[in-house]
C-alpha cells in the first residue's frame, strides 16, 4: 500500500524558510507525477506545484521565485523548498501521488490518486 508522510512543517516569521519534505513508501514506476498542494482555513486545497519525471511543470503564479519544487528519485522523495514565505502562504501543506504523467493541466484534487497527512505551515507577521 502507497503511503506519503510529509515533515517540515513549522511555525515562522515572514520572510523566513522551510523546507518540506515527502516521504513515499511502496514506491512505484507508474508515479510519475507527485505535487505539493495546500489548503488554507475556509479555502479550497489547491496545486502548489507538480513535477513530472522530467521536472516541474506548474508552480502557482503566487509563489514563483519562493518556491522550488524538487525530487530524489533514488530515495523516492519530494521536497518543497520555501522561501521569504509570507502570511498568506499559511496552510496545511499535502503531498500527492498521480498514477502516470502530469502537466500543467492536472490541478485538481480529483486528479491525484494518494495523499499524505498533511503538514502545517503558519507564517506570522
Amino acid at each position: 500500500q502507497v503511503q506519503l508522510e510529509e515533515s517540515g512543517g513549522g511555525s515562522v516569521q515572514a520572510g523566513e524558510s522551510l523546507r518540506l519534505s515527502c516521504a513515499v513508501s511502496a514506491y512505484s514506476a507508474k508515479f510519475r507525477c507527485m505535487a505539493w498542494f495546500r489548503e488554507a482555513p475556509g479555502k479550497e486545497r489547491e496545486l502548489v506545484a507538480n513535477s513530472d519525471r522530467g521536472g516541474p511543470t506548474y508552480v502557482r503564479d503566487s509563489v514563483k521565485g519562493r518556491f522550488t519544487l524538487f525530487r530524489d528519485r533514488i530515495a523516492n522523495a519530494l521536497y518543497l523548498q520555501m522561501n521569504t514565505l509570507e502570511p498568506e502562504d499559511t496552510a496545511m501543506y499535502y503531498c500527492a501521488l498521480k498514477d502516470g504523467t502530469c502537466d500543467g493541466t492536472h490541478r485538481a484534487v480529483k486528479d491525484y490518486d494518494y495523499w499524505g497527512q498533511g503538514t502545517q505551515v503558519t507564517v506570522s507577521s
